[in-house]
């Protein structure tokens, strides 16, 4: 297969959506309907399809909507669980991290450094402690076997070497700072959209604005967002995996839904930044807020771990006491504070952890939510629905994986393992071959062996060439491709998913007009080629 083949045959694009979706609700039965098109609903689609089961996957807004796209963008090692004693865990999250980077993904995961700056804030007995659990880190990346080659040691660091890492830490008393290392993802939204279209190339229907209004262990009632019209999906197996909504389809399933903010600053705010921080929140032992530069003229710092009670929004506001909370521990460690009317932007995610509090449960209800474990579980309801809960990016594919086991085996469905621990996604290729493609970095960074594909419309096109926002890297190229294969269907889907622009509100403000005009050509262009 060619590489324009294997492009169109992942494409997402309105046209196959209005096909498929045609098909889903013909009245056929489909041996897997997944609900949910997050990073572990598409894992999922994925993971049945590479089996040779026939699947289709619906999401009632876009891939990525939910909490998969507010992740701080880090594929961790596990180290946090071992504090926990989460001895599995860990180890689980640190062989998918070795996974992503060394075989499904290393265009889009890469290393990434930290600096824990030991101001006087931190004690000697709390920087040893860290450097304790930065060792048992790189034991757990031994054990993953994870080469040394694609996770550096973490080591000690002389003032001097911190300051050179992150200048914009406090001179005064430093005594020196702790080098350590995990994985990053370049953006999570587009981590999703890759395994969507790996999904679709493997034969699964992958369908965003189809809505479930009612679910069984076998039929699905469905509506089109985009026409209202409804319909029913038929499958042989139900997997439920919409996250922090998903006792919305499935009674008994109990969330705990746990908000994690994170800040959106200008990057010249902090000066160069060539490793992320790590920054001790004060009364805690093993809890640290980070500031992740994200390469594209901006910086999150984040995350709060704050319980959220009542309906679950769509998209969760961030609340000032969460900004106030991350700006105290920021200035606990910079020269100059950042004051509230620097922060461009704020984002929120809902991390899906299990309740197992209660009469059913063997939890504790008081518990804070930073305390919950990041156990996954696979639950079947009485009708036959497998819903997927807890567990977070890291170790999406092990969780999707584990899904399918269970609604596999729940239906006898006849499936081959699972062969996604060595399936590469979409753009994915080893670092020697990744070097050498005719593209610019940044491009192959984000869409991998693709990068040339996307870079040739700006030699066909110059005017393609042109960033979206002065000063901000995103092309027009980058959504001309978005809407024409990466199945973004409007101009939030542009902004807000296939590129970040719109962290930043008054960008997204900017880009808007820019991104609808795309939009308007793509539509003209299939219109065209229909008449044809």
């Amino acid at each position: 297969m060619s590489h324009l083949e294997a492009v169109r045959g992942s494409s997402l694009s309105a046209g196959r959506r209005t096909r498929e979706l045609a098909e889903a609700t013909d009245g056929r039965v489909a041996d897997v309907l997944v609900v949910g098109l997050g990073a572990t609903g598409a894992g999922a689609a994925l993971d049945a399809a590479a089996r040779g089961l026939d699947v289709v996957a619906v999401d009632a807004h876009d891939l990525a909507f939910g909490t998969s796209r507010w992740s701080s963008k880090l594929i961790h090692g596990g180290l946090r669980y071992l504090a926990s004693a989460q001895f599995d865990v860990a180890h689980e999250s640190a062989v998918e991290r070795g996974v992503l980077m060394t075989r499904t993904a290393p265009h889009l995961v890469a290393a990434q450094p930290f600096v824990l700056p030991l101001t006087p804030l931190v004690s000697r007995a709390q920087a040893s402690l860290a450097w304790a659990g930065f060792r048992a880190g790189d034991m757990l990346r031994l054990a993953a076997r994870t080469p040394r080659q694609v996770l550096p040691a973490p080591r000690r660091l002389s003032a001097t070497e911190a300051r050179h890492l992150a200048p914009s830490v406090r001179a005064a008393g430093l005594r020196g700072g702790l080098l350590s290392w995990d994985g990053r993802v370049t953006d999570d939204a587009r981590l999703v959209t890759a395994l969507a279209r790996t999904a679709a190339a493997q034969g699964a229907r992958v369908l965003t604005r189809v809505r479930v209004l009612e679910l069984t262990g076998t039929v699905a009632r469905v509506r089109d967002e985009l026409t209202g019209e409804e319909g029913e999906i038929r499958a042989r197996a139900v997997i439920n995996a919409t996250g922090v909504w998903a006792g919305d389809l499935v009674d008994g399933i109990r969330i705990r839904p746990s908000r994690g903010t994170h800040l959106v600053l200008r990057s010249e705010r902090l000066g160069a930044l060539p490793a992320g921080l790590h920054i001790p929140i004060p009364g805690e032992t093993n809890r640290f807020v980070l500031v992740l530069p994200q390469g594209d003229g901006r910086v999150y710092v984040g995350l709060t771990d704050e319980p959220v009670d009542g309906p679950i929004p769509d998209v969760p506001e961030v609340p000032e006491t969460d900004i106030g909370f991350l700006l105290d521990v920021l200035g606990s460690a910079l020269d100059t504070p950042v004051h509230r009317d620097e922060v461009v932007g704020a984002f929120a995610g809902l991390r899906p952890l299990l309740d197992t509090a209660g009469p059913d449960g063997p939890g504790d209800a008081s518990a804070r939510t930073s305390d919950i474990s990041r156990r996954h579980a696979v639950l079947t309801s009485p009708d036959g629905v497998t819903t997927i809960v807890g567990g977070k990016l890291t170790t999406y594919r092990r969780m999707a994986e584990d899904a399918v086991d269970a609604a596999v085996e729940a239906r006898g469905l006849p499936a081959r393992p699972s062969p996604t621990a060595a399936l590469p996604l979409v753009g994915a290729a080893a670092p020697d071959r990744l070097r050498t493609l005719p593209a610019p970095r940044r491009l192959v960074r984000r869409y991998g062996t693709e990068a040339p594909a996307v870079h040739a419309l700006t030699e066909r096109d110059p005017a393609l060439a042109e960033p979206v926002l002065p000063g901000y890297p995103v092309t027009r190229a980058e959504l001309v491709w978005a809407a024409g294969h990466e199945g973004a269907l409007d101009a939030a889907d542009l902004l807000d998913r296939r590129t970040r622009i719109g962290v930043v509100p008054e960008d997204r403000a900017e880009a808007l007009a820019i991104a609808q005009e795309v939009l308007a050509q793509a539509t003209a262009d299939v219109r065209s080629v229909n008449r044809r």
